[in-house]
């Protein structure tokens, strides 16, 4: 089974009003502290991680006072013991102050490592129970982007920010209140400074925040254009797309390039505020320093200790504001990641369906990308057991209509009743034994081949696994797998040829067993080697219950109870094939050029 084909529809995406949406400094919050309150004993051990870094801290602003205190002896000729004494106090400081240091920052590490992963859980989770159109809506490459850029971003930021960001922030505390301890005239200094330091940072804040969600939302549609060339690869090769697809690439990827430069020179700015803060602030700490020793307020000892505890404040400021860089780049990724946690989809109950009957109904559906309408008034009926066939051009609205019966768009306009019931009232599970979809792009999971039929089925045994196999004619390949069905296929293991891969998708299919399939394309890149196989396969799957058939090969079209023609987003012509091709109309037109086609294809030797 298989989503739609991406490439098969316009993509909506372009449009940043339909992407995920930033979460408020509220949302974020609250994320995060319900996310500590999932943490056995967060609180306490959060708390002990304060503790030990601000005792740490205080212990490393002992050393400068310290060194303070040997000016004092060296100057008023102290006895060497003690000498030894503060010598004792200097390497025991030290050395508390680092340990202390250390085991608080790994508390806090761990903590926040935690809150990611289960951040990044939560997001993927969320993001496999969204509505499937509510993703297309926001594009893929937005959800990747913020799945993968936005993790990464994020985890790269704490561990570059969270020994610095901790580190500074206790020990300006500790320092500040160790020069009131001291003498109160130092305090002029943080009071003049601070300001200053709050203005440098008050512009960089209002600027970079911006900044950096444009480079994060750059990322996201840079993303978007890659995933949409690979996925649309075929697309791209049919019509000669490949240099318009590479210059949207490169436009993206330039942008991405640009407004990071943009917000990096922000952080330039900033730096160059700091070097004048932190010259204003050391030629106040000389000239306080020497007011002090001139009026004998202080001795020189203890006003060099405060100008090397003044000396050491500029480093944890500085750091603390070079950081904001990496901050606000950090904050802009848990803004995104929390964007798509913050509302989680609610499940839909079940809403008492009878038993699956497989009758479907589409009255007077309209359905637009955002720019015409993809789909209009469309009315079809599909009775149990009846198979329904679309044909026409490329753009005509096939794939739409097949999106809109499985429930992956939902209709700007009239009803999709399926078993006569809202397809978006139905509760997955009610969905799920009605509807399944089959389109030319399938995913092989990586793992065992009894693993990815078992998706469809999780209690199912080997033997029908093996009917499964057999009646989709997997068997030519099937048979010579090493292993059989613990053969490990996907990225991580063989790689099923198109043939293979749609067979096994038709069989997961069988499986599950639903009333309805839809099939887009099912049979569209078998090839004329592969066509016969997969025809007879989807006719298998298609037998006994009811099916929408988007046909690719009208000879497919042919066998349908019904076919529709579609054109400019409308049905245009119904009837029998026969009943088509007597009328003489654009079915009759279609089916004339696929039969020369056909006995050009045979008639060549090749």
């Amino acid at each position: 089974m298989s989503r739609t084909t991406a490439g098969s529809v316009p993509s909506p995406a372009a449009d940043p009003g339909l992407r995920f949406p930033l979460a408020t400094v509220g949302q974020v919050r609250r994320e995060l502290a319900r996310q500590l309150s999932t943490i056995p004993r967060a609180r306490w051990w959060f708390l002990l991680a304060v503790a030990l870094l601000g005792l740490g801290s205080y212990a490393t602003v002992l050393v400068p006072q310290l060194m303070g205190q040997i000016v004092d002896l060296v100057t008023g000729d102290g006895a060497v013991q003690a000498m030894w004494r503060i010598g004792a106090e200097l390497v025991v400081a030290s050395v508390a102050g680092a340990a202390m240091s250390a085991v608080g920052f790994y508390l806090v590490s761990r903590l926040s490592e935690r809150v990611i992963a289960n951040l990044r859980q939560d997001m993927v989770g969320t993001a496999l129970g969204l509505p499937t159109h509510q993703v297309e809506d926001a594009g893929t490459g937005d959800l990747v982007s913020r799945s993968t850029d936005d993790v990464a971003e994020l985890s790269a930021a704490v561990t570059e920010t969270l020994p610095t960001l901790s580190t500074s922030l206790f020990s300006i505390a500790a320092t500040v209140v160790a020069l009131s301890a001291l003498d109160w005239h130092f305090i002029v200094i943080p009071i003049v400074v601070v300001p200053v330091y709050y203005l440098a940072a008050r512009m960089y804040l209002a600027r970079a925040p911006k900044r950096y969600a444009a480079e994060r939302a750059a990322m996201a549609e840079r993303a978007r254009r890659v995933l949409e060339a690979i996925r649309g690869r075929a697309t791209v090769r049919a019509y000669s797309m490949e240099n318009r697809m590479h210059t949207e690439i490169e436009n993206a990827s330039w942008s991405v390039v640009r407004l990071g430069i943009t917000a990096r020179t922000t952080m330039l700015v900033l730096n160059s505020w700091m070097l004048g803060i932190e010259f204003l602030m050391l030629t106040m700490t000389l000239g306080v320093g020497y007011y002090l020793v001139s009026t004998g307020a202080l001795t020189v000892g203890a006003v060099t200790g405060a100008v090397l505890m003044i000396i050491r404040l500029s480093g944890p400021i500085n750091t603390l504001m070079r950081v904001l860089d990496v901050i606000q780049s950090g904050y802009a990724s848990l803004a995104r990641i929390v964007g798509v946690v913050a509302d989680p989809p609610v499940p839909v109950p079940d809403c008492g369906a009878d038993a699956p009957v497989g009758r479907v109904e589409l009255r007077d559906v309209s359905f637009s990308y955002g720019s015409g309408w993809a789909v209009r008034n469309v009315d079809l009926t599909i009775n149990p057991g009846e198979t329904i066939a679309i044909v026409g051009a490329s753009g005509a609205g096939k794939t739409t209509v097949a999106a809109l019966l499985a429930g992956l768009r939902v209709p700007d306009a009239g009803e999709v009743l399926v078993d006569g019931y809202p397809v978006s009232r139905l509760s997955d599970s009610e969905r799920i034994a009605r509807i399944a979809t089959v389109s030319q792009e399938v995913h092989v999971f990586s793992g065992t081949l009894r693993q990815d039929l078992t998706l469809a089925k999780p209690d199912a045994t080997d033997s029908e696994m093996h009917s499964a196999l057999d009646r989709v004619h997997a068997h030519s390949w099937f048979d010579r797998l090493p292993s059989g069905l613990d053969t490990v296929v996907g990225s991580r293991g063989l790689q099923l040829e198109p043939v293979a891969a749609q067979q096994l998708a038709l069989a997961r299919i069988l499986l599950l067993d639903p009333a309805i399939v839809v099939m887009d394309e099912a049979t569209a890149e078998a090839g004329s080697a592969g066509a016969g196989a997969l025809e007879d396969a989807a006719d298998e799957v298609t037998q006994g219950r009811s099916a929408l058939v988007v046909a690719h090969r009208l000879d497919q079209a042919s066998q349908a109870d019904s076919i529709l023609v579609m054109d400019g987003g409308k049905i245009v012509e119904r009837g029998t094939h026969d009943q088509l091709v007597a009328r003489g109309g654009i079915y009759h037109r279609l089916w004339s050029a696929w039969t020369v086609g056909r006995r050009e294809l045979d008639a060549d030797p090749v």
